[in-house]
């Protein structure tokens, strides 16, 4: 008979979350080996909720074999913190309640989104069912939060790390998805003399990945590649292209401007002309839209979310992808587009914190460039490197190395595979 493993995930398709299809994946991927349940919000990653989603407190669907029960929540603005505070505890609380509708189980696995809510209603849920605990950090908060200076409010940003590492403790296995992350928590247990606390939990680290089979190298001549780079005037140009969340954690409100050195008239050797596309949404997207009709950058353009059907083309669409983070973010998150990068064979232009996990994998497979977040000049000089050798092998070498580092390392069956062992090897303690 299957073991019981109840997940939540906050955000589950079909709302667009990263973290979101994620935990679809995985929770799809496992169904051999459990029998799963997902504690989630009714579909509002944009902020607006469907008037089917608003007439009961939960809803129960059945997706691809995966229990699905939904928590109603408040609609909410991303520009508008208190409107997402709100928003945020109505699933806390409602993930909490909801526990009590959905039976044993045997595990309970939590993901630390949203920041610390969700270890802490992993640790609720844990106690509720008297099961075992896993707590998946994705990011580690409050360390997000102060690397961005989000908020400097020491008396919230010290209940945020009790909180947050009250969940750890207690946590039967912690998993990260970076190495840098797995120091990150070997920190918050170092004491002043430099030993390790035993109250330290077991920690494991799996990278995330992608499914190869969904998103794989395309050429430019496949009818549905062609098709998006027609719509959005990208035909016979050179294209980097930025893909995923346009927020406050990428620094992008100052690479925007690095851009702005390489005008419209920017061509590389063969006469193309240099584009560089943002693809996605977020909450620093409108400032980067000013900016750019401010100082009137004609080749940069922005495009809409891609729905997950039509993602492997837009990523194929591009000639370079950008994977970057902000100072500060090495050891708190890993930038999981660089596996949608990779998957495409294109080459990356990063700007991550050496000794970074994302950086560790480009520059261990040496499928880009890399430099320091803040570095503007190395960040100029490794645009310039991209257009001068555009039509340089290299390039396409680069795209390959990644693609077959990708292969053997990062896909969704080798991290399911992990995930499986790293769960059911919690009874062997």
């Amino acid at each position: 008979m299957k073991k019981k493993l109840l997940i939540y995930a906050h955000y589950y398709v079909p709302d667009v979350a990263s973290t979101g299809q994620l935990l679809r994946e995985l929770a799809e991927g496992m169904l051999d080996t459990f029998d799963i349940t997902i504690i989630c919000v009714v579909p509002s990653y944009g902020g607006t909720i469907e008037n089917k989603y608003k007439k009961r407190k939960y809803y129960k669907e059945n997706i691809n074999g995966v229990k699905v029960l939904r928590v109603r929540v408040p609609e909410f603005s991303k520009s508008n913190k208190i409107s997402r505070v709100k928003n945020i505890l109505g699933y806390f609380f409602g993930g909490f309640f909801a526990t009590f509708k959905v039976g044993r189980q045997d595990y309970v696995f939590s993901i630390s989104q949203p920041p610390v809510l969700g270890g802490l209603l992993g640790v609720l849920g844990k106690w509720i069912k008297h099961a075992k605990y896993i707590y998946n950090i994705q990011d580690f908060n409050p360390e997000q939060i102060i690397a961005t200076e989000y908020s400097q409010s020491k008396v919230v940003l010290k209940l945020m790390m009790f909180f947050d590492k009250f969940s750890c403790t207690h946590a039967d296995k912690v998993i990260t998805v970076g190495r840098d992350l797995v120091d990150t928590l070997k920190r918050r247990y170092t004491t002043k003399s430099g030993k390790i606390s035993r109250r330290m939990p077991r920690v494991a680290f799996i990278n995330n990945w992608i499914d190869e089979n969904e998103i794989y190298p395309l050429h430019f001549s496949n009818k549905q590649v062609d098709e998006f780079r027609r719509k959005y005037d990208l035909k016979n140009k050179f294209v980097f292209e930025y893909s995923g969340n346009i927020g406050l954690y990428y620094d992008l409100d100052n690479i925007i401007k690095v851009i702005e050195k390489f005008p419209k008239e920017t061509k590389t050797p063969d006469g193309r002309e240099v584009v560089f596309a943002f693809v996605g949404d977020g909450s620093i997207k409108e400032n980067l839209v000013d900016y750019v009709q401010e100082h009137n950058m004609e080749n940069v353009i922005f495009i809409p979310y891609q729905d997950k059907a039509y993602l492997n083309y837009s990523l194929n669409a591009a000639d370079v992808h950008w994977c970057v983070n902000s100072k500060g973010i090495k050891g708190v998150s890993v930038p999981s587009k660089l596996y949608g990068e990779m998957a495409t064979a294109k080459p990356v232009i990063g700007v991550l914190e050496e000794g970074s996990e994302a950086r560790f994998i480009i520059e261990e497979t040496k499928c880009g460039l890399v430099c320091e977040p803040a570095d503007y000049k190395q960040i100029e000089r490794n645009i310039s490197w991209f257009i001068e050798n555009s039509d340089d092998e290299e390039i396409t070498h680069m795209g390959i190395r990644g693609r077959l580092y990708l292969e053997e390392n990062l896909t969704m069956e080798v991290s399911l595979e992990k995930y499986r062992k790293e769960i059911l090897n919690i009874d062997d303690h």
